[in-house]
């Protein structure tokens, strides 16, 4: 279970929380959770997400479940350096989207004493590390990993498997094109994509 850092009150550095795992284990439920407990106790909080991902809403992060929290959508990871000062709490939905510069952004926020929440893809639908999220785990105090369950096989799921024959790196979806899958059905469903 994930307990928040209330040890030294005195240390002006915040930290970094990164929720990570496939599609469909609850990454972005985590998250709301997590800053509606912060805006419950009337910390100041703001909640980001790219742009491009406007699946369910314009401006809410909405989980599959259909939870959800006001967010304020980014072109860029830049623009939450601007717009996140004076904040207690930050939140970051889907950060495989961003640049590389989320990293830094991340960092510099928790050097300011914000505590910053971060939900994201680890892997890619080729089972590759996704975009700038390795860096942001190695340098988060807390890492979380969620897991769906196995569409084929009830396990533990960790991978999220692309249904359609799209190969672009970043294709929006839900289960229609995509489907969480445990590491054995994951390596039989590569294989048999492969003899096609």
């Amino acid at each position: 279970m994930f307990l928040e850092n209330t040890v030294n009150h005195k240390e002006q550095f915040g930290w970094i929380e990164v929720i990570c795992g496939s599609m469909f284990s609850g990454k972005t439920e985590e998250l709301i959770r997590r800053l509606k407990r912060a805006q419950f106790a009337k910390q100041k909080v703001e909640i980001f997400k790219p742009a491009i991902d406007t699946r369910y809403d314009e401006e809410m992060v909405v989980s599959h479940d259909a939870n959800e929290i006001r967010s304020t959508p980014v072109p860029a990871a830049a623009n939450i350096a601007i717009l996140a000062q004076g904040c207690d709490v930050v939140g970051i939905d889907e950060a495989q989207f961003f640049d590389d510069e989320i990293v830094k952004i991340c960092n510099d926020l928790a050097n300011q004493g914000i505590r910053v929440i971060v939900a994201g893809l680890d892997m890619d639908f080729k089972g590759n590390p996704f975009g700038p999220m390795p860096a942001l785990m190695a340098t988060a105090e807390y890492v979380t990993k969620v897991h769906a369950v196995c569409t084929r096989t009830g396990n533990l799921a960790n991978y999220s498997f692309r249904k359609t024959d799209n190969d672009k790196l970043v294709m929006l979806g839900e289960t229609e094109e995509y489907e969480p899958l445990s590491r054995a059905a994951y390596y039989h469903a590569m294989r048999k994509d492969q003899e096609k």
